[in-house]
């Protein structure tokens, strides 16, 4: 699968990007199959041969995020740019602020609901204190097996 991305050239510190279409998985300075343009993001300067571009978009070729935030900024593209941040792998936790919210909900309704909780944790046990209790009456009326 082919992909447009950004190719690191220049000294470190100083990089510029040549805008390159390449296998998905190959590495970055590896071999590329074609160079579309450039960029550097030093001078926000951008070029882009929009006709080959569009060309290998059209056979399949999908940019990057970055790229194609790129190709929107110079006209290939049309549509909105997307979002390029880091996200955690993991999932996201709430917010301190959500947390404290809900905290503060779950205690509310504890309060009010207090009597609620209580006595239905009491029918609850008494539940559980009548199971039992057959339980035991249960297995003492169960006769042994006679022998013959």
């Amino acid at each position: 699968m082919l992909s447009i991305k950004l190719r690191p050239v220049g000294r470190k510190g100083q990089r510029s990007f040549r805008v390159a279409v390449m296998e998905k998985r190959s590495k970055l300075k590896g071999k590329f199959i074609e160079d579309v343009g450039w960029v550097n993001p030093h001078s926000n300067e951008l070029r882009v041969d929009e006709e080959r571009a569009r060309y290998w978009i059209s056979v399949g070729a999908k940019p990057t995020d970055s790229v194609h935030n790129a190709l929107v900024k110079a006209g290939v593209i049309k549509g909105p740019k997307r979002p390029v941040h880091k996200t955690s792998k993991k999932k996201e936790e709430e917010p301190k602020a959500e947390k404290e919210q809900k905290a503060a909900a779950e205690a509310d309704t504890a309060e009010s609901g207090q009597e609620e909780v209580s006595a239905e944790e009491k029918e609850k046990e008494a539940k559980t204190e009548e199971g039992s209790e057959e339980k035991q009456e249960e297995k003492p009326e169960e006769a042994p097996p006679e022998d013959k």
